[in-house]
């Protein structure tokens, strides 16, 4: 009966990963408030939040004053200010990260506009809208699963140092690959589960928020020769969605991804 004990570890891990998945789904279902349901739709900037966090606020504010003219972007990974009057907080906030001297390079830009009080502003009132998540929630549930993900070769690698162990066992071997066939598809179950019920790709968007998304998703797909479908497009996809190879390249160098 060697096999009993790593057939108690192959359940422990399998246990444990769907509770800590399953906790995330409870809080990340808590995060969605019922203030999303008198809206109609998302601002550039809330889209682009709810999409990619603070840095995508900060690489729309960039991209958006650059198709105005407002903003230079050069192929070196720097931001060169044209017109100093910004138009909302966040164009001051980026206007006033670039300096004094009119010029910098961008990666320093975004970070301190990502982590500047226009951007938690933002966060804050999407969260009591109830379509972002708090700090952590939505990465909490992006964790859990790749745990879940983990414990499936866990699991199955325990089922198979039991069955080719040369020890005898008066138990056949197909029946105890049939044992560890249960927290197998156990796990697999959840993962299978986890695919409908929770959206991963996000984890800034509460469920509320994720819906809106999928409206914003649909919109960016129009033409993006319109101002609008453009920048809608670099909310929700992010700047590979560019299509001008010198704006491209001015965010080539990036720094690690912020968090607020």
């Amino acid at each position: 009966m060697f096999w009993v004990p790593l057939l108690l570890l192959a359940w422990a891990i399998a246990g444990v990963a769907g509770l800590r998945l399953c906790r995330a789904a409870v809080r990340e279902a808590a995060a969605a408030g019922d203030g999303a349901g008198g809206r109609r739709g998302l601002t550039l900037y809330e889209a682009a939040f709810l999409s990619g966090g603070p840095a995508r606020v900060a690489d729309l504010t960039l991209v958006a004053m650059a198709r105005q003219r407002r903003l230079l972007l050069a192929h070196t990974g720097w931001a060169t200010v044209v017109d100093p009057r910004g138009r909302d907080d966040m164009e001051r906030t980026v206007i006033g990260a670039i300096g004094p001297e009119g010029q910098s390079p961008i990666a320093p830009v975004r970070k301190a506009a990502a982590t500047a009080e226009a951007v938690r502003a933002l966060a804050e009132r999407l969260v009591r809208a109830g379509l972002a998540v708090r700090e952590g929630d939505g990465r909490t549930v992006a964790r859990a699963l790749r745990r879940m993900r983990l414990a499936v070769p866990a699991v199955a690698g325990l089922a198979a140092v039991a069955l080719l162990m040369p020890v005898p066992s008066p138990m056949p071997r197909p029946l105890v690959a049939l044992w560890f066939a249960l927290p197998l598809a156990f796990t697999l179950g959840c993962l299978a589960i986890a695919r409908f019920e929770l959206s991963p790709a996000s984890p800034w968007a509460s469920p509320a928020g994720q819906r809106l998304l999928a409206s914003a998703r649909r919109a960016a797909a129009g033409d993006t020769d319109d101002d609008r479908a453009y920048l809608t497009s670099v909310a929700v996809r992010g700047v590979h969605a560019v299509g001008e190879p010198q704006v491209r390249a001015a965010f080539a160098r990036r720094e690690p991804r912020v968090e607020w």
